[in-house]
């Protein structure tokens, strides 16, 4: 039996989905050839959290932990962190650094497509197209007349380096921007601003499986919201149809697209990557490495289409990690 570790938590306002996507990891898990071990990690603290939610600390110098004096070690650590530290390639640095495998892709993947601009400045050369954009540091001066003049209106303003919709704001008018702004630096210190792109949006996971990299059905995305925001995203305001209502020639198309990118980035583990069709053409907005794992997420729903239990796809993950 494999000690496996499953971290969920982290430092930013996603900790509460990555607790319920860790907490099915945990719930999934083949008990036959597992034993799951729920650790939360905050900036405060790292613990284990035991059946009786008694929480033990996390030994930083090896990863271990001691419970009732004996010191447990891991074999594997499943990562469902979304957010720093599990998806902006700390955490993945520290486990290489330790020599402690892991599920989800390596530091300088995760760094790099964990900040929107440097992951659509990578793909542009390989023919992937993207939003027009336009971007901004805290402390930057705020020129709305030049942004307009280059991503037009509406338009979309998020943080650079932030997950689940938090901080976006569709804006619709010049005068909004500077409140957008605001909002967005709220989340981080770089803005990215997009050009508005009316189309079809889609979401498609891409996954290493049994040793060949497999695009999964794509998602469909209708937002009853302007567009799929948190509450969208989380809260039941939109739908989400698999397989999407596009054509076999497009489905092809849009899957190649995220399939490369999977390649061209040497990836590992789960990648979700959104893209808006306009004119049968895909524009890619960004690539999620630590997917959300909930039963409702997207790559469950897509592992589903596919054929693939929640225990499997898990399971899949780590033995990719063991090997």
């Amino acid at each position: 039996m494999k000690n496996i570790a499953i971290i969920m938590g982290g430092y930013s306002s996603e900790y509460k989905i990555s607790l319920i996507s860790g907490n099915v990891v945990y719930q999934y898990l083949d008990k036959t050839k597992y034993n799951g071990f729920r650790i939360h990690i905050f900036k405060e603290k790292w613990v284990y959290v035991d059946a009786n939610d008694a929480e033990f600390p996390i030994d930083r110098n090896d990863f271990s932990v001691t419970v009732n004096g004996e010191k447990i070690t891991f074999d594997c650590v499943f990562n469902a962190i979304h957010g720093t530290p599990g998806e902006d390639g700390l955490m993945q640095a520290y486990f290489e650094l330790i020599g402690l495998p892991q599920s989800s892709c390596d530091y300088y993947q995760s760094a790099l497509t964990f900040n929107k601009r440097d992951l659509l400045s990578v793909l542009k050369p390989y023919g992937i197209k993207t939003a027009i954009s336009y971007y901004l540091n805290k402390g930057d001066e705020i020129n709305t007349a030049e942004i307009v003049k280059k991503v037009g209106l509406p338009c979309f303003v998020k943080p650079n380096k932030a997950g689940s919709s938090f901080g976006i704001s569709k804006v619709k008018s010049e005068a909004e921007l500077p409140i957008a702004i605001e909002v967005a630096y709220k989340e981080d210190n770089e803005i990215i601003i997009e050009s508005f792109l009316d189309g079809t949006e889609v979401s498609v996971g891409v996954i290493n499986y049994k040793g060949e990299i497999k695009v999964l059905p794509i998602t469909e995305i209708v937002s009853d919201n302007d567009f799929f925001d948190y509450e969208a995203k989380y809260e039941g305001k939109s739908q989400e149809i698999t397989p999407a209502r596009i054509s076999d020639e497009l489905t092809q198309k849009v899957g190649e697209t995220a399939k490369r990118a999977y390649e061209v980035l040497k990836m590992k583990g789960f990648s979700r990557s959104e893209f808006i069709i306009v004119n049968n053409e895909p524009y890619m907005l960004e690539m999620n490495t630590i997917p959300g794992l909930t039963t409702e997420s997207l790559i469950p729903q897509q592992a589903k289409a596919a054929g693939i239990s929640l225990e499997d796809l898990f399971t899949n993950a780590i033995e990719l990690a063991l090997s």
